[in-house]
């Protein structure tokens, strides 16, 4: 997650009031060598979410796979943020998120049209609870970066409210603007 941003919100949530469900995306072997040879261990991402407009990302390293997912879960959980959505379980307005060379692109959708996104981004939307979206990923394939694109999209997106704030409208005059 970009720190160098002003606009980034992260808010605490409160992770043992609500249900949450886990998706593993990606396990990779790493090996380190070092004197007597290599020492393989696993990366395991994993993204977390309670299907309600939070969701958290993390990743876990270690030896074994099942304890790899476990810190991996734990470090989701510690970094939960909470996403705007609109009345239809799609984003406010279209959007690209972009960490290191990956960039995503977010498109608002309307109700009905499903979730349509490759494997990362599918896993982050599910969490979340966007059930209409169109995406497109773009630059590098590293589902680590993918997946932390879309986080920085959706991360960053403005509700109407705040951007009728922003220019001196009212909320409806904005609506009215999206929805053409």
């Amino acid at each position: 997650m970009r720190k160098d941003k002003e606009k980034v919100r992260e808010e605490v949530v409160e992770t043992n009031r609500v249900e949450l469900k886990d998706t593993v995306v990606a396990i990779k072997r790493v090996s380190k060598t070092v004197k007597g040879g290599r020492t393989m261990r696993f990366s395991a991402l994993v993204v977390v979410g309670d299907g309600d407009g939070h969701v958290g990302v993390g990743h876990g390293k270690s030896a074994e796979i099942p304890e790899a997912i476990r810190k991996g879960k734990e470090a989701a959980t510690r970094n939960m943020v909470e996403i705007r959505r609109d009345n239809n379980k799609s984003v406010p307005h279209d959007f690209i998120g972009s960490s290191g060379a990956s960039r995503v692109i977010l498109k608002r959708s309307p109700e009905g049209t499903g979730v349509i996104a490759g494997g990362p981004v599918r896993s982050v939307m599910e969490m979340v609870g966007i059930e209409n979206i169109r995406t497109k990923s773009l630059g590098s394939r590293n589902k680590t970066n993918v997946v932390l694109a879309v986080l920085d999209g959706l991360m960053n997106m403005s509700s109407p409210k705040e951007i009728a704030a922003k220019r001196g409208k009212t909320t409806e005059e904005i609506l009215k603007t999206i929805v053409k």
